[in-house]
């Protein structure tokens, strides 16, 4: 009679006997060989199997008992390749009760195994890399549970230290894969932090070892994480009152809200649970680090994504004072160019390394609204992400080059490329050293038209760059980036805290706040919004806030609070049809009366514009310029909706060009009408920071242009450079071409008439 399958409570047994195991010596070959054997009698099963990556990533079988003793060594699986090579590829754990009708099962005749019917599969993983597959089979249809899932993923974590410590890969394959990584390679990423930097590949999470799995005594383990838990959140408080930190800024709520992770009930519990069934501390860490990184792989919302990097952080950070070791922030060895390459990072991660060494950040995933990339910008460090071949093809100490600006990798670059992202690197600084000498000069053409110059932002940290950009006030302060970094939704208490503080950084210049532009690809952790089938064009922006006027009436009455005495600038997004306006319009009427008749002091002015980026709304022109104070082009959606181009598409990128006869048509007619009407015009989008894409929209007739704090100065250059009469004649010529793109006549134009571009 077969003893019970192993669940979670069961594997103590198995842990402790693999301990013993593994202690007992003998070669690494001859432990996998009775490792596959213990564990096959452990959990009822007829097979149990190692498949071990080799270079190439190809799946090799090193160990089995109960398949063909001929099979090992000699049975290959490509990554993808039958259930084994699709555990290995997804890093997911798959259970089949028949795994012959799996569509991805690939017979092997020398191994056997047609016998067996349902079947287990986990991914070895060390350092979030998959090493191999362990895997048992049964001959009878079973349905493993998720204990048993739980306990073999347990059991693959001390394989996974078996494996990578055992050498059973030869050290001249690993010369081999090590030279094939050698050559110079570009990797596309995403840009989250503009700007250039260049130095040495320093990997992140180096120099955490595991060596005992197994506790002896539960109940010290749990005394050990309490304490190393306390020593941790000492550190966290020292680390939040450095001096770079100091100040206003959306950077220090960030790091107050990853303290606040740091007590994370759930988080904390699981990790005591998994010392309860039988790990050390340190490796109860990390196989809730292992657990919630597999969970994290299926969830799809980026803001989910991105808040795991920093329960990551804070396991490392915790397994650093379990182990008494050093982080890899703090190791003597750094050279003075450090490029940091990680996975993803949390946003204290980054202040353990020496800012006067760190010249970049490359992770393999992360968005711009991650914590970690709005501590960066606050801190002048470019920095990309979605990276996702960066972990399998960089080494440790490889030259690096980071484009922020275009959202790419060079890896070990050839001198010559060196050479000349140095120069860029120099150019740019001398250029930043020019932009902050003509900072308090007027942005004005040499024919005397006067362009006003403002600034794009979404957090506190963006309003500290106005007085060293020059610009003349935010043309669009998004107010949806607060509520991406936040795990619910805020209080108008809150809010009003926020809008406040940005009208006090302005320091009496403009602000124009536009309203929640949630939805699309802006997804708040807290908010259950059903999922649109074209998201940009779907339910979002002013539609979600007429559909819950609570909502958009609690974000109107704190701005109204927070602009007390001072003039109020809303802006509405997301407008299709001038009937929306009224209705936003009757919302700010109801929360005035509102604030009035309950003593408050009301803002001095209030104005309203809308976000033009609906192009059904330039057939409404005359009715909607009664009743705005302003129009705001948003160039992003605007150009996608009128060429019906995905901007987020690959294929789609470059196949149509904002700086197009129809375009500039567009813009130009825009601008006519609104002159006429005596309604101030803007643009906000992206084209509004680079100089040539500025240099058409003042031809087209824009005297209002709102862009990235950086982008400020170089427009400015161009604008000072440029005399518009003729400029304005040639966009007009240029508008009426056949053309696709008229880029090239007009940097030309630039070039022949002396404009810096």
């Amino acid at each position: 009679m077969p003893t019970q399958p192993l669940g979670w409570i069961g594997s103590r047994k198995l842990l402790r006997q693999l301990r013993d195991l593994m202690k007992a010596g003998g070669s690494g070959q001859d432990r996998l060989d009775r490792v596959v054997r213990l564990i096959a009698d452990d959990m009822v099963a007829e097979v149990c199997s190692i498949y071990i990556m080799r270079a190439g990533e190809v799946l090799e079988l090193f160990a089995t008992w109960g398949l063909k003793p001929e099979a090992v060594h000699r049975t290959r699986l490509r990554v993808g390749e039958g259930i084994v090579g699709d555990v290995a590829s997804s890093g997911q754990p798959l259970t089949l009760s028949d795994a012959q009708s799996h569509p991805n099962f690939a017979y092997r005749p020398e191994t056997g195994e047609e016998a067996f019917q349902s079947m287990m599969g986990v991914p070895v993983l060390r350092d979030g890399r998959v090493l191999g597959v362990l895997a048992v089979q049964n001959k009878s249809r079973r349905g493993y549970t998720e204990d048993e899932v739980e306990a073999l993923e347990t059991v693959a974590m001390v394989l996974a230290e078996l494996v990578g410590a055992s050498g059973l890969i030869g050290e001249e394959e690993e010369r081999v894969t090590d030279t094939m990584a050698s050559l110079p390679a570009r990797l596309a990423a995403v840009s989250l932090n503009e700007g250039l930097g260049m130095g040495y590949a320093v990997p992140h999470e180096r120099g955490i070892v595991i060596r005992q799995i197994v506790a002896e005594d539960s109940g010290s383990e749990i005394e050990r994480l309490e304490r190393s838990l306390g020593e941790m959140l000492g550190a966290i408080d020292d680390l939040l009152r450095r001096s770079e930190l100091r100040g206003l800024g959306e950077h220090l709520e960030v790091l107050e809200t990853y303290r606040m992770f740091a007590e994370d009930r759930g988080w904390l519990e699981r990790i005591r649970e998994a010392i309860r069934g039988g790990l050390t501390a340190e490796a109860a860490v990390q196989k809730v680090q292992i657990d919630t990184r597999q969970r994290m792989s299926k969830v799809k919302d980026p803001y989910i994504r991105e808040r795991y990097a920093d329960l990551e952080d804070l396991g490392n950070r915790l397994l650093h004072h379990l182990l008494g070791a050093e982080g890899s922030a703090e190791a003597a060895d750094l050279p003075d160019d450090v490029v940091l390459v990680a996975r993803n990072l949390g946003p204290a991660e980054l202040l353990d390394y020496d800012l006067s060494r760190l010249r970049a950040v490359v992770l393999g995933e992360g968005s711009p609204t991650s914590h970690v990339a709005i501590v960066a910008r606050a801190l002048g460090v470019p920095v990309v992400g979605r990276c996702p071949d960066l972990l399998t093809r960089v080494r440790p100490g490889d030259f690096t080059v980071v484009d922020g600006d275009n959202g790419q990798v060079l890896l070990r670059p050839r001198l010559g490329v060196r050479a000349s992202f140095a120069d860029a690197i120099q150019d740019r600084a001398q250029r930043r050293a020019a932009f902050a000498a003509a900072r308090d000069l007027p942005a004005v053409t040499r024919d005397g038209q006067p362009i006003v110059l403002l600034a794009n932002a979404g957090l506190l940290v963006d309003m500290q760059q106005l007085e060293e950009s020059g610009a003349e006030g935010v043309g669009l302060y998004r107010t949806e980036v607060p509520f991406m970094v936040r795990d619910a939704f805020p209080d108008v208490t809150s809010q009003t805290e926020v809008y406040a503080k940005a009208l006090a950084l302005a320091k009496g210049r403009p602000v124009t706040f536009r309203t929640l532009d949630i939805g699309g690809d802006k997804a708040l952790p807290y908010w259950a919004g059903t999922p649109d089938e074209n998201p940009v064009m779907g339910w979002r922006a002013i539609r979600i806030g007429l559909d819950r006027p609570a909502m958009l009436r609690q974000q109107l009455r704190a701005l109204i609070r927070a602009a007390a005495g001072a003039e109020l600038r809303v802006m509405f997004p997301m407008i299709a049809e001038v009937a929306e306006l009224d209705r936003a319009r009757d919302l700010v009427d109801r929360e005035l009366a509102r604030h009035a008749a309950a003593g408050g002091h009301l803002p001095s002015e209030v104005k309203l514009g809308v976000m033009l980026e609906v192009p059904a709304l330039v057939w409404q022109l005359p009715a909607l310029f009664g009743r705005v104070d302003f129009v705001s082009v948003g160039s992003n959606d605007l150009f996608q909706f009128l060429f019906a181009s995905d901007r987020g598409n690959p294929r789609l990128a470059r196949r149509y060009d904002v700086l197009s006869p129809p375009a500039l048509n567009f813009l130009r007619n825009l601008s006519v009408q609104a002159d006429a009407a005596g309604v101030p015009l803007s643009l906000c989008g992206e084209m509004a920071g680079h100089p040539l894409d500025a240099l058409a929209l003042v031809g087209c007739g824009f005297r209002i242009l709102s862009m990235p704090p950086a982008g400020i100065g170089p427009v400015k250059t161009t604008i000072r450079g440029l005399d518009l009469v003729p400029l304005a004649g040639f966009v007009e010529r240029l508008s009426q071409l056949p053309s696709r793109s008229v880029r090239e006549q007009l940097r030309t134009y630039a070039l022949d008439h002396g404009i810096p571009i």
